[in-house]
């Protein structure tokens, strides 16, 4: 089975295999983590489905066991693959007004408290701990990274179409503990 997604909506990321029978850690992007086996088959970018046959929690992660993936070596080429539903699958009814998917924030004008133009977000990224929001700045088509936090990105206005961005001022390391002391 075979069928890219016409909507895509990015669920998780396949990370290390986890074992030698061909099970991986999976960053899923679903509230509940366990809730990634509750969408069908998920979808790589090439449109090529991969549906659970089992799933763990285990730490930050879920282990993930897919029934194409047979073996450690099959498991490690997965690395890095990003799975996709079609938006259709996801229970729109069911966020709260101030819930949204992280793929909705692609496209939103970004301006600061002030109300000026500050760019247009390009990309969500999440390299291992907190997201990061890509904005592409105004005038410029140079980008910026900022930590998509309530305090850098403190109101969403999906109906406007925009969000408020006020970027981090200079940033202070925390003192080691063997410093604070």
């Amino acid at each position: 089975m075979s069928t890219k997604p016409a909507n895509p909506v990015l669920m998780g990321v396949i990370g290390a295999p986890h074992g030698v029978r061909g099970e991986v850690r999976v960053k899923s992007h679903t509230g509940d983590p366990m809730a990634l086996g509750d969408y069908g088959p998920l979808f790589d970018r090439d449109g090529n489905a991969l549906e659970i046959t089992g799933i763990r929690p285990s730490k930050t992660v879920v282990v993930v066991r897919f029934k194409q993936v047979n073996g450690r070596q099959a498991a490690e080429a997965l690395n890095g693959t990003e799975l996709f539903v079609d938006r259709s699958k996801l229970p729109d009814n069911d966020l709260a007004e101030d819930e949204f998917f992280i793929d909705d924030l692609v496209g939103l004008e970004a301006v600061g408290a002030d109300g000026a133009p500050i760019g247009r977000v390009t990309a969500v990224h999440n390299f291992g701990a907190d997201d990061m929001i890509e904005v592409r700045l105004a005038g410029g088509g140079r980008t910026e990274l900022y930590p998509f936090t309530r305090a850098v990105v403190p109101e969403i206005e999906m109906d406007a179409g925009r969000l408020t961005l006020v970027p981090p001022g200079e940033i202070v390391a925390r003192p080691e503990e063997d410093e604070a002391s």
